[in-house]
């Protein structure tokens, strides 16, 4: 026991300094995935070692490999910072080992859910009556809301889903913008509501889904159990659909309007934003991670439903010796796909604890602000163009913007290359509108204005050196 307690104080140690070695490095210098499989690659142990000298052989074998997104310049994908305090309370989760299925098991953890999601409820301004399963992530709160959708729409025509499957029901048919998430299709996939049989609804140069076309595709779409899937936050531009204009439409056709809020349902809790998401609170699902706007640890998300008995309809685990909860008392494993899980509630409490209303509203603000700072530093530069206006914490550099798509789909991706190469901080690529561009997140609570400039410095030297080299 002595020898347990000597490696955990000591794992607190490592994982302290590295904490500070990463905040405070001047570059973040990662190895490689084949790097890090040679390193770790051996045959299965025969025999069992002492627990300390594993820990430090994980530690002194992982290190070499683990990306800086706890940095103050990692911009590379939405990931939030993983902030200390989330991090303590991830920690203790760990210790407590607790089994976050049900209040016999997990009294603590279950009743820390139940006030977390309350809060949730209260800074995102949706429904205080909606209901919220604490997930890994938004891919699988989408999965869980649409799982809903699919049972309550198939429901209102007199099919039970969940009891007797998708052989000889009804068609469900979805709409989903052309610039929705991935994950969202993979939800579809799951479900049995297929990846390609949606209907693909056109938007505008940000992503947004027009409400024309919305509304003449639902006019347009088969008589039937409907489902319509809307995003707050398009991955690479920030920018939301409208759905003041959305919802009503949704709603006089019978649809149910799910949205993909990842990151950008945040808007809601920020004053400044919040006009962002005008009027999402008249949906009927919403998907949002706490890894990242929030600052979690890794493996946090919520999937909120308005009809909580079409979330229980559709997620409930009951057997015998489950103990069932009594009375009003919220069943954690009623809105959820696992019965084993982690208590995902414990860093989300600790997390608005930590910040509050306040805190949370001026971080998001912050984020943005700092966005729109590196963004124009960038754009300033000759050569270098911002691809759409910023909505919140994203946007896209072009560079090459005066030569043609191929010479400057070369340039960009040479500069996003120099940019990681010199690892000064950390950026990835996509494709928008056939394209390649530089696309940058700024979400994590450990960026600063001094972080934001380095980045934009960073970025610059990186287009100068690429066009100086004719590349």
């Amino acid at each position: 026991m002595d020898d347990d307690l000597a490696m955990l104080q000591e794992v607190a140690k490592v994982a302290i300094a590295h904490r500070a070695e990463t905040l405070d490095a001047e570059r973040t210098l990662v190895a490689d995935y084949h790097t890090m499989l040679a390193a770790f690659a051996r045959p299965t142990p025969e025999r069992g070692a002492e627990g300390r000298a594993v820990i430090d052989e994980l530690a002194r074998l992982a290190t070499p490999g683990i990306r800086a997104t706890t940095g103050r310049r990692f911009f590379g994908w939405v990931i939030g910072g993983s902030d200390p305090t989330g991090v303590a309370a991830d920690w203790l989760t760990s210790i407590w080992g607790q089994n976050a299925g049900n209040l016999v098991a997990a009294p603590a953890a279950s009743a820390v859910e139940a006030v977390a999601a309350g809060w949730l409820l209260d800074l995102l301004r949706l429904p205080p009556t909606a209901s919220i399963g604490f997930v890994t992530g938004a891919t699988v709160a989408n999965l869980v809301c649409l799982a809903a959708a699919r049972g309550e729409v198939l429901r209102r025509v007199g099919w039970d889903v969940e009891a007797d499957g998708l052989f000889g029901a009804p068609p469900a048919h979805v709409l989903i913008g052309a610039d929705a998430h991935a994950t969202v299709f993979t939800g579809l996939k799951c479900l049995g509501l297929g990846a390609r049989r949606v209907t693909v609804v056109e938007t505008d140069e940000v992503g947004r889904m027009r409400p024309a076309a919305f509304e003449r595709a639902l006019r347009t779409a088969p008589a039937g159990p409907t489902i319509a899937i809307a995003q707050a936050g398009q991955i690479n531009t920030g920018a939301s659909d409208p759905f003041a204009v959305l919802a009503p439409i949704a709603a006089a056709a019978g649809a149910w309007l799910h949205v993909d809020g990842a990151f950008g349902l945040w808007a809601q809790a920020c004053p400044a934003f919040a006009d962002q998401t005008a009027g999402v609170e008249a949906a009927d699902s919403w998907a949002v991670d706490g890894h990242k706007w929030l600052q979690t640890p890794y493996d946090c998300g919520y999937a909120i439903v308005r009809d909580a008995e079409a979330h229980r309809r559709a997620m409930s685990i009951t057997a015998s010796y489950l103990p069932p909860a009594e009375g009003a008392e919220r069943d954690p494993s009623a809105y959820v796909l696992e019965l084993s899980r982690r208590a995902r509630g414990f860093p989300t409490w600790a997390m608005i604890r930590r910040l509050g209303r306040e805190g949370i509203a001026a971080l998001i603000e912050r984020s943005c602000r700092l966005a729109a700072r590196v963004a124009a530093a960038i754009a300033a530069e000759p050569g270098a163009a911002l691809v759409a206006p910023l909505a919140l914490n994203q946007f896209m550099i072009r560079f090459g913007a005066d030569a043609g798509d191929a010479a400057g789909d070369r340039l960009t991706l040479a500069v996003i290359r120099a940019v990681q190469d010199e690892a000064v901080a950390f950026v990835g690529g996509a494709e928008w509108r056939g394209r390649w561009v530089m696309r940058v997140s700024v979400t994590s609570a450990a960026t600063t204005e001094a972080a934001a400039d380095e980045t934009a410095d960073a970025m610059v030297r990186a287009w100068r050196r690429v066009r100086a080299a004719g590349v």
